[in-house]
């Protein structure tokens, strides 16, 4: 008999688990006839900015925009320079571009995958402006030396926190380790909404102010604009939905962690699995490991009935979008051999150990062939 197929993220038992206070919710916002920059918002950005532990906290559309809103409140433009990943998704690349700004990759640590901070004090140039470290597949960056080198060359940090709703570096959450930070809650998100949206967040009241305008059409006063601003703003249905995700964050989180250390105990004689270094808390957004024959493996797995992704299959300077920046490929080879290796196996507050079981056993036996070549 047939086993049931393993998806990579079951959307639909998220929802089940909480379908009746979602719901409640819904119904609240559609018979209060308020559905943007009404009560539901500034609950939850209330809410969020409490959970996090920081002073300020706007919702915007989504995570593109959160990013684009922090540059600008930083007043970024041509000229300036952003140090970036050079693995990462496209989005945090196309924010800084959006700004006039220029993006500056830096490779990674290869054993966390995120930003290297001496290879970023390599890159500070008289133009740099911001470093815009990646919490990347749920684990924080390694924000104490990104924030001493920015404090020593008067720069400013931006966290993209989009996949880290939770995470903690020493006992502190993502979303207040730098100046401002920005977020997605894509449904996929560790916190997420029914459809797109975002989030600013920060300890700073005039950043805080500067996005409050920037998000809707530079305004604090009808008719009145002071800035050239933006529609971006997180509507009421998905506050409400998000307000009641937040209470179960943390649970959820720790139902991750605990599937990730499934993985860890099984896998870790098989493949290279994640490295947590001592003092981080990742949330286990995505649980990724890096395997040779990369693609042989992902035809065991989809052969099995089991769902894989990849996170991300072409860094952004090898991207069409970013073709006239001139970079080749070699260009930067830690990203590159990355995007070659990596597969995110399926990880979920709702996954099951029988699940991963099946999981492991494929890959498991994707490393045994390999040696036996």
């Amino acid at each position: 008999m047939t086993e049931p197929r393993i998806p990579f993220l079951d959307l639909r038992a998220a929802h089940a688990e909480l379908a009746q206070d979602i719901e409640g919710a819904l119904r609240r916002v559609a018979t209060s006839g308020w559905y943007i920059l009404g009560p539901e918002l500034e609950a939850f950005e209330s809410e969020f900015a409490r959970y996090l532990g920081v002073g300020h906290c706007v919702g915007v559309a989504n995570g593109l925009d959160a990013l684009y809103l922090s540059l600008r409140a930083m007043g970024l433009g041509p000229g300036d320079e952003v140090i970036v990943p050079s693995n990462t998704y496209i989005a945090t690349w196309l924010a800084v571009t959006r700004t006039g700004a220029a993006v500056v990759p830096v490779e990674p640590d290869e054993r966390t995958f995120n930003l290297d901070p001496a290879r970023v004090e390599e890159a500070i140039t008289s133009r740099t402006r911001v470093i815009l470290p990646v919490h990347l597949y749920g684990q924080v960056a390694d924000m104490e030396p990104l924030n001493r080198l920015a404090r020593a060359h008067g720069l400013r940090v931006l966290e993209d926190a989009a996949q880290a709703h939770g995470a903690e570096h020493h006992g502190r959450r993502a979303g207040g380790l730098g100046d401002i930070a920005a977020w997605s809650f894509y449904p996929t998100k560790n916190l997420g909404a029914l459809g797109d949206g975002g989030a600013v967040t920060t300890d700073d009241p005039e950043l805080a102010q500067q996005v409050r305008l920037l998000r809707n059409y530079g305004s604090r006063s009808k008719y009145v604009n002071e800035m050239t601003g933006e529609n971006s703003r997180l509507d009421e249905i998905q506050a409400a939905v998000l307000r009641v995700k937040l209470r179960h964050l943390d649970e959820w989180n720790q139902r991750r962690c605990a599937a990730a250390q499934r993985y860890q105990r099984w896998l870790g004689e098989s493949v290279d699995t994640p490295f947590v270094p001592t003092g981080f808390d990742p949330v286990w957004h995505l649980y990724v490991i890096r395997v040779p024959n990369r693609d042989a493996l992902l035809g065991d797995l989809a052969g099995a009935g089991i769902d894989a992704l990849v996170h991300y299959p072409i860094p952004p300077h090898l991207q069409a979008a970013y073709v006239h920046l001139g970079y080749a490929p070699g260009a930067f080879p830690i990203a590159e051999a990355m995007a070659r290796d990596v597969v995110s196996l399926p990880l979920s507050p709702h996954i099951s150990g029988e699940q991963q079981e099946r999981v492991a056993r494929v890959v498991i036996g994707h490393a045994a062939a390999l040696e036996r070549r």
